[in-house]
């Protein structure tokens, strides 16, 4: 049996990439960084303010919440609708054209009168945020092989810094300007970042799929019907997003509670420390150009699980919570940047179908964490959230030891048996 970096390298020998001989630089790799944090921030900003927008619009409890509820419904709409136009069109104008679209809900927002236009423009927004995909699946297009894996790192950590500094951001900007100025300042950032994206990134080079957007849609359910190494990759994701969401929708009940008391900014300050798994990223990407994604896959899974440990000890101590958030995203950072650059390689020329799909499996899997995480911290206590977390993290460790195991049998049977779907 072939190790990981053999089967990367055999499966993109040969492959069209999209832009050939476009020289990806490192200003390039940071502007494509930026915009995906960006992007993906708007998924994330409502939920510091959401007191405050209900009370502006006299909104009652049960559509403040849908505000972030729509937000997610359409992400995971964008992601299985939107995503694949990626396989089918210049993904430069993909973009650009996704990002104007963008600017226009972020300013529905921003400016909603109404509880009507407030939630027509959070569900367009979730729609369009997608976006960060399409670009993940660029950037990996216009990466040569041999260093894949360091762009999308560094890519992706682009999208964990947006994700965990959006609610620390949008809480700052609400106390000096508002809770609009969060979605107009995202608006002219959104306007700016498509202008220069529009003028930086290269036109496709490479022939767009011949096939139609329904028969698009169709062969990403195909391409998991096929590829094991997809489905596999998928339920990782599912189940490491899962133990992420069971921290960061609960930790702020223990915390607000005794013996801390902690206000809602000194909360989302808790965002900075995780800021640290943006630096797997980086690492576990040139781990994955190393041929090492199988083995950066399992000792991240058993990280994972070692990360509750510390939590456990969060009622008695924020040094142990600190160390428990720091381990935690660093461990979930790896296993999704070690997913994507492994699926990405099972077929370049459909990387936003695969990209688009798996990611799917991020939403299943956050609202999994969120709705299990609240309804057992309410029920039994952040003792059992603990517990929780570290059985989703577990159920991975096991997943990959059993994958293992069942590759180290065929190989020792001289490559008979089932075949490798390790990636």
């Amino acid at each position: 049996m072939t190790g990981d970096g053999e089967a990367l390298t055999r499966r993109t020998e040969g492959c069209g990439e999209e832009g050939a001989g476009y020289v990806l630089s490192r200003g390039v790799v940071a502007l494509f960084a930026v915009a995906c944090g960006a992007a993906v921030a708007n998924v994330y900003f409502a939920q510091p303010l959401l007191v405050t927008m209900g009370r502006d619009l006299a909104m009652s409890p049960a559509l403040v919440g849908a505000v972030v509820t729509l937000t997610h419904v359409g992400y995971g709409l964008g992601l299985f609708f939107l995503v694949p136009l990626g396989d089918m069109a210049d993904r430069r104008r993909i973009i650009v054209l996704h990002l104007s679209l963008l600017v226009g809900a972020l300013a529905v927002v921003g400016t909603a009168r109404t509880a009507a236009a407030l939630l027509a423009g959070v569900a367009a927004t979730g729609l369009l945020a997608v976006v960060t995909q399409t670009l993940v699946a660029f950037a990996a297009s216009l990466a040569p092989p041999a260093g894949r894996g360091r762009v999308v790192g560094l890519v992706t950590g682009g999208v964990v810094i947006g994700i965990l500094l959006a609610r620390t951001a949008s809480g700052l900007l609400a106390d000096l300007a508002g809770w609009r100025s969060v979605y107009l300042a995202s608006a002219a950032l959104t306007a700016a970042l498509a202008l220069i994206l529009y003028r930086v990134l290269p036109r496709r080079t490479a022939a767009p799929t011949t096939l139609r957007y329904g028969q698009l849609l169709r062969s990403t359910l195909t391409l998991f019907a096929r590829e094991p190494v997809l489905r596999l990759r998928a339920l990782y994701c599912l189940l490491v997003f899962a133990a992420f969401s069971t921290l960061w929708s609960s930790v702020a009940l223990p915390l607000s509670e005794a013996p801390y008391f902690l206000p809602h900014r000194a909360i989302g300050a808790l965002g900075l420390i995780g800021v640290a798994g943006a630096l797997a990223a980086t690492v576990a990407g040139r781990l994955n150009d190393r041929g090492l994604a199988r083995r950066t896959t399992g000792l991240a899974l058993a990280l994972l699980t070692a990360a509750w440990l510390p939590l456990a000890f969060t009622r008695s101590s924020l040094w142990a919570l600190a160390a428990g958030v720091v381990l935690l995203d660093l461990a979930v950072q790896a296993v999704h940047v070690t997913n994507q650059t492994v699926i990405y390689a099972l077929h370049p020329d459909a990387g936003s179908r695969l990209i688009g799909g798996y990611m799917v499996f991020y939403s299943l899997g956050s609202a999994t964490g969120a709705l299990a995480a609240t309804s057992l911290y309410a029920a039994a206590g952040w003792g059992a959230v603990c517990v929780l977390g570290a059985g989703f993290s577990g159920l991975g460790v096991a997943v990959w030891g059993c994958v293992w195991w069942r590759e180290r049998r065929a190989e020792l049977r001289g490559g008979a048996g089932a075949p490798p779907v390790s990636g």
